[in-house]
């Protein structure tokens, strides 16, 4: 970038600006669409942050500077965040842009939408921009679909402020700011005045909640199970979903095959049934209900004889599906629920049976 006076937009900014408040009106108009916007303003405000945007330099593609159209797969489905800002092939944040008649300050579907790429990819920080407003938001709070709009956002201005918050953009978002490291400075700064919790925590803070609530289920549904049993039963039924879950993600298996248990009544017979499946398809610990030759441990005699109501089931299996699990993107969910999977396994001790034996008294009958 060029030098310029402190405090001073360059002029290539300046110059949109005034085009923008010119034609403000027509602007605002449904007939001017996202793509127009990002061709006319937002690539030509980036590149005077010093990105490369249309790959002048001729990177390879595992180098470019910026992916227009990225992929993420969000909820099993591949997501496309309009632009991904890196270096050296690592992303650093999203940018999703809107058309001008989208009021992003008020609207909560774009901010929504933003934050579960950012949450999904684990990027703490992410823009939204339709050039008439931009807005920063914080990627590591867990998106909810009824989030307001400025839930999570760390600055917001207009078109009109571009002027003067000049240099607090530049000095953050800016390419040469981010490979100072002035960037990652923001984050962490931001991260520590706000609290907010990272993606594997938030996922845990589930599986323990998952875990309370089958401890006081199987508790009152099975009244002669022991303290023992009942941890062994809940432990074993979380580890065996998120298994499955997991091989969902890698292909392994059918994507949604756990989803689909919700349409229908005595939700847990036909987990059992895919419960025994997965004894015939893997060699693990985890599906085995038969005595073997050869094996040693003794089969699961226990579980598949429980009972379970078809609301807890149903709640649980639908958490673990965009839009309101907790991860979702192409690679960490597997990593990061196996791992979330074992650590859960280690905290278990005990807390369900406390938890269930102090709750079923009062919880009454859930009704299916």
């Amino acid at each position: 970038m060029s030098p310029r006076e402190p405090g001073v937009a360059p002029p290539q900014v300046l110059e949109l600006i005034t085009r923008f408040e010119q034609q403000h009106e027509a602007y605002k108009s449904g007939a001017y669409n996202e793509t127009q916007v990002r061709r006319e303003f937002l690539d030509p405000f980036f590149k005077a942050l010093g990105w490369d945007m249309d790959n002048e330099q001729g990177f390879a593609e595992a180098y470019k500077d910026v992916i227009h159209e990225d992929q993420i797969r969000v909820g099993g489905a591949t997501k496309a965040p309009d632009y991904c800002f890196r270096i050296g092939g690592t992303r650093k944040f999203f940018l999703e842009a809107k058309k001008p008649s989208v009021v992003i300050k008020d609207e909560p579907g774009p901010a929504y939408q933003l934050r579960r790429y950012a949450w999904s990819a684990k990027l703490p920080l992410s823009l939204l921009s339709d050039f008439e407003e931009f807005a920063v938001y914080d990627g590591r709070f867990k998106p909810h679909q009824n989030d307001s709009a400025d839930k999570a956002r760390i600055f917001y201005c207009t078109f009109r402020d571009y002027a003067q918050k000049w240099d607090w953009i530049q000095e953050r978002f800016s390419r040469h700011a981010v490979l100072q490291g002035a960037f990652d400075q923001f984050a962490e700064a931001t991260k520590a005045k706000r609290g907010t919790s990272e993606v594997d925590a938030a996922f845990l803070e589930t599986i323990e909640g998952w875990r309370r609530e089958l401890a006081q289920n199987l508790a009152l549904r099975n009244a002669r199970l022991t303290q023992r049993e009942l941890n062994f039963a809940v432990q074993r039924i979380l580890d065996r979903l998120i298994f499955l879950r997991i091989c969902e993600d890698r292909g392994i298996e059918d994507y949604g095959r756990l989803r689909a248990l919700v349409n229908g009544d005595r939700i847990y017979p036909r987990l059992c049934q895919l419960f025994e499946a997965a004894d015939d398809r893997y060699n693990s610990g985890l599906f085995h209900f038969k005595r073997e030759k050869d094996r040693h441990e003794d089969p699961d005699e226990l579980t598949l004889a429980l009972a379970l109501d078809d609301k807890l089931l149903r709640g649980i299996l639908r958490d673990l599906y965009f839009p309101t699990a907790p991860t979702s993107s192409p690679s960490s969910p597997p990593t990061f629920s196996a791992r979330s999977m074992n650590s859960s396994s280690a905290r278990s001790s005990a807390s369900p049976t406390r938890i269930a034996t102090a709750s079923t008294s009062s919880t009454g009958t859930r009704s299916q």
